[in-house]
């Protein structure tokens, strides 16, 4: 087995809205919301997180209690790390669902079931199907042994071809392992319920391999999580090192070099108070598909990058009023290729995008990106979208 992940503590602050079901749970509980105006100047109901576990975020987002998580803030560099594992929690989250759902889904139509289904007409089990959660886990509990034994014999080969790995590191692999069996450990009881159920039947060792070989493809899925909070991070730091350098022209009247506003931590500091009195800030925005969205959404993920200005909304709304004349539109990669020089580390954008790209292609994600601009203006919302 892995070694056990290190409790930690992500210290962002972190805008989680709610789904319909989120919503209810926190009601029912008598925990208080909060009505945040977000950066697409829509009012949404959620709660505030200052400071949290990984895992607690993670629980809300399994059992599809959030539909978007953003954070705003002037300077993001000091929270790399944090932005960055914010980024990979919601992604690994989204798989952990998403292969969840297609396991159900395959036992569902496997030979077992369907044997069980012609023999049991009064007693089918498919979607639909409720069973007391008492009863549930007092025999999950009593074949507890036999869960274990069938996940040491589903993640054996697995657990094989990484640690024989010769190309990752030690610490590499035990994620990796950390991974794969989070990957099993998140996937719901009532699908336990049924495989201890029928271990031993005929159909049995198919039901065993589907779950196998669908672990690896998810393993696979899961490369990109890397990618994607290296890309954000990169979009992230080229709009505030752009807002910086704007803030710092216009503060210092050309009297110092631009690029000191990056490296010197005293101009750095002096250029960001400003940005901070005058509320510009660099917003991030996770936007999830939940499981009760319609067909092909479950497993969409949109993440849009605002470059938010003071007089944000009054041109949003001078967007959407002239859409055709005034929106430019166009690709990531022909984002970066026409920055200015000096503007960003387009070569390192470019490496991030092209890795990110032949990622998802690898494993048949679906990934766009659109830039839209406003003509002659600064003002930049950066949209990427995956299809998990």
């Amino acid at each position: 087995m892995a070694t056990q992940e290190r409790k930690n503590i992500i210290e962002l602050p972190v805008k989680v809205i709610l789904t319909e079901e989120g919503t209810t749970f926190f009601i029912r509980n008598r925990k208080s919301l909060k009505k945040f105006k977000l950066a697409d100047n829509v009012e949404e109901y959620g709660i505030l997180l200052e400071k949290f576990t990984p895992a607690s975020l993670q629980r809300l987002l399994l059992v599809d209690y959030v539909s978007k998580v953003e954070i705003s803030r002037t300077e993001l560099m000091s929270s790399r790390q944090e932005v960055m594992d914010l980024s990979k929690l919601i992604v690994y989250s989204l798989l952990y669902r998403q292969y969840d759902g297609y396991i159900f889904a395959r036992i569902l139509g496997s030979d077992v079931i369907k044997k069980w289904n012609r023999l049991n007409p009064a007693n089918i089990i498919d979607d639909k199907t409720r069973i007391n959660e008492a009863y549930l886990n007092g025999v999950l509990k009593d074949k507890e042994q036999d869960i274990v034994e069938i996940k040491r014999l589903i993640l054996a080969p697995m657990y094989a071809s990484i640690s024989k790995n010769a190309n990752l590191l030690p610490e590499e692999k035990n994620i990796q392992l950390l991974l794969a069996e989070k990957l099993l450990n998140n996937l719901r009881p009532f699908t336990w319920f049924i495989v201890t159920k029928f271990k031993g039947a005929d159909g049995y060792e198919q039901l065993a391999k589907d779950i196998r070989t669908a672990l690896a493809e998810y393993m696979e899925k899961a490369r990109i999580a890397e990618y994607v909070s290296l890309m954000i991070m990169e979009l992230a730091m080229n709009s505030e090192n752009s807002n910086l350098k704007r803030e710092a022209k216009s503060l210092f009247k050309g009297t110092v070099d631009m690029n000191a506003v990056l490296f010197d931590p005293n101009i750095r500091r002096q250029v960001v108070e400003n940005l901070e009195r005058r509320g510009e800030t660099v917003t991030l925005a996770w936007k999830i598909g939940g499981s009760k969205s319609g067909i092909g959404t479950q497993g969409r993920l949109s993440i849009t990058i605002f470059n938010r200005e003071s007089e944000y909304a009054k041109v949003k709304e001078t967007i959407d009023e002239r859409k055709s004349a005034d929106l430019k539109k166009k690709t990531l990669s022909d984002f970066y290729k026409e920055l200015p020089d000096g503007e960003a580390n387009t070569d390192l954008g470019l490496y991030y995008l092209s890795y990110l790209s032949e990622a998802c292609e690898k494993v048949n994600v679906k990934f766009e990106s659109l830039v839209n601009q406003i003509q002659g203006g600064d003002i930049t919302v950066i949209s990427m979208m995956l299809n998990l």
